[in-house]
């Protein structure tokens, strides 16, 4: 069987060959899969790796005012103009200000810590700077990581795999740039977000 895979990355640690997998169904003629690749178990833990469906989350969370981090706030756009060559998944607004929020799905656990990236990301290092021109601007920029299992206890960089992005986020947080990290419950029925949990630079 053959099905699309909406996942870039390596997925080092959770693309086991033999693992249980959950497949969606499309309908759509435009289609060159029918499949697609949502969630796989990984070590007893169901892994979301559709990278699509954290914004889809985010977006509801944040119009529904559950995450404390953005009460008050309410969606402005989807994959708005971040700069000449970027766009940033969802841009919010309170009153005149706004908050640009770029989300990323994260897959990669080891010993109860998560980490991003899971392969070299040159496009995740340009988000970051970005994100800290924004702030300069006088805007609200936030790098938003969603640890899509629940086994993901605190997020780290993975400098070992991209150091340059490890650098770049570092920098980015010292100029402003809000890291927030939630880790999400999965499984075949629902992703649901669980608890802020600790970036650690």
């Amino acid at each position: 069987m053959v099905a699309y895979c909406p996942n870039t990355g390596s997925l080092r640690t959770a693309g086991e060959p033999g693992s249980e997998v959950l497949l969606s169904w499309s309908t759509s003629p435009r289609r060159k899969t029918a499949w697609t690749w949502e969630l796989v178990l990984s070590n007893g833990v169901w892994v979301g790796i559709n990278t699509l469906l954290p914004n889809r989350l985010l977006a509801l969370a944040i119009e529904a005012h559950w995450l404390p981090e953005f009460r008050g706030w309410s969606l402005d756009r989807r994959e708005a103009r971040m700069g000449e060559h970027s766009r940033v998944d969802l841009l919010l607004r309170k009153g005149e200000k706004l908050c640009f929020l770029e989300i990323k799905n994260v897959t990669m656990v080891e010993e109860e810590t998560a980490f991003f990236p899971d392969a070299v990301t040159s496009r995740g290092s340009r988000h970051l700077r970005e994100l800290e021109e924004r702030v300069k601007q006088g805007h609200r920029a936030v790098m938003f990581f969603l640890i899509q299992r629940e086994d993901g206890l605190a997020l780290r960089p993975a400098d070992s795999i991209d150091p340059a992005y490890g650098r770049t986020l570092r920098r980015a947080v010292a100029a402003g740039v809000e890291a927030i990290a939630y880790r999400a419950k999965v499984s075949p029925e629902a992703v649901e977000l669980v608890e802020r949990v600790p970036v650690i630079l």
